[in-house]
């Protein structure tokens, strides 16, 4: 498959643009917010964020339906947030507070917004794989053209899942694209030690499957690329493995000094930030003014500042929630036969 298209980036207009620069300066500004209310004791637990890989969320986001399914691993702030999700409900459940979008019972791994096609957040490393896997087999099933998109992280392609899930994919042409965001360190492991291969996309050869990577620093790139996969599964051709080539300009987690990275590699990668780059296109195809992209980060800052003060002001669970949401449901036969 093509590596680089450009011309789907250039028919885009002047709202698709914007809204993309305003998803990626929110995601910056939220994740930034995060580390500080982290530091305040306002975040428990585990907290991963998303700074520098903002490209693949929006990109993945502009390529798809709203209708569509997306589901993710646990660095999963910046997908939910390009998803449309308010940012006062998402910052609400990393506090634990009842309004947050999983009543607070997920917290900052555990993201879901059902309504918007959003399936989560899940912290065992390659577990999305097969279930995306099952949601896209459904869609196939019931004759939907409804595409699912999977993101795992590179470390999750050496899993077992992932080349089970891989296989029964290809072989039943489910309507799926697979997309690992390959930040180059699973935790704190360089790719290079952990895999024999380390170009991801290759090994869709492996299931006879179209294998593509995109600059993840790229919104644009992104977005051209993961366009040709959604599409080409909404006509019933397949499953794509695309390679998002991208980097976190954080630790893996908070409470990551990240020490295996020098800080030279580190202030190198920030000169790909995406954010700029989107911003220097939109100006140079004269789809907005300077004070205008000016005026987002005014916006998304007031936006921000008002989600804190929503899971602020928001209350805890009730103890009576321990009990709920535990178990979905039973369809006993009877209702299956009514």
């Amino acid at each position: 498959m093509a590596q680089r298209t450009n011309s789907l980036a250039e028919k885009l207009d002047r709202e698709a643009l914007l809204k993309m620069y305003r998803q990626l300066v929110l995601i910056r500004r939220f994740e930034e917010r995060c580390a500080q209310q982290y530091s305040l004791q306002k975040i428990a637990g585990f907290c991963h964020l998303y700074n520098g890989q903002e490209a693949v969320a929006v990109g993945v986001e502009a390529a798809m339906r709203p209708d569509d399914y997306l589901v993710t691993a646990y660095r999963d702030h910046g997908q939910v947030l390009a998803r449309g999700t308010p940012p006062g409900p998402v910052m609400a459940e990393l506090f634990g507070k009842a309004t947050g979008v999983a009543k607070g019972k997920g917290g900052s791994m555990h993201l879901y917004d059902i309504p918007r096609n959003m399936y989560g957040g899940w912290g065992i490393v390659g577990a999305q794989i097969p279930l995306a896997l099952g949601m896209a087999y459904a869609s196939k099933y019931k004759g939907e053209d409804r595409v699912t998109v999977c993101l795992f992280g590179e470390a999750a392609v050496n899993q077992g899942a992932f080349h089970e899930a891989l296989n029964m994919a290809a072989l039943w042409k489910v309507p799926a694209v697979f997309i690992c965001e390959n930040n180059r360190y699973g935790m704190g492991t360089p790719i290079t030690v952990s895999s024999a291969v380390t170009d991801v996309y290759k090994r869709a050869s492996a299931y006879d499957i179209p294998g593509v990577w995109c600059d993840g620093m790229d919104t644009l790139h992104t977005y051209e690329v993961v366009y040709e996969a959604v599409e080409r599964a909404r006509r019933g051709e397949g499953p794509t493995l695309i390679e998002a080539r991208t980097y976190r300009f954080r630790g893996h987690s908070m409470s990551d000094p990240g020490t295996y990275r020098t800080r030279e590699e580190v202030e190198e990668e920030r000169k790909k930030d995406p954010i700029p780059k989107l911003r220097a296109f939109i100006l140079s195809k004269k789809r907005a003014k300077e004070e205008e992209l000016d005026q987002i980060h005014e916006e998304v800052e007031k936006e921000v500042e008002e989600a804190i003060r929503f899971a602020d002001e928001s209350p805890w669970p009730e103890p009576s929630e321990l009990y709920t949401d535990v178990y979905v449901d039973p369809i006993w036969p009877e209702k299956v036969h009514a």
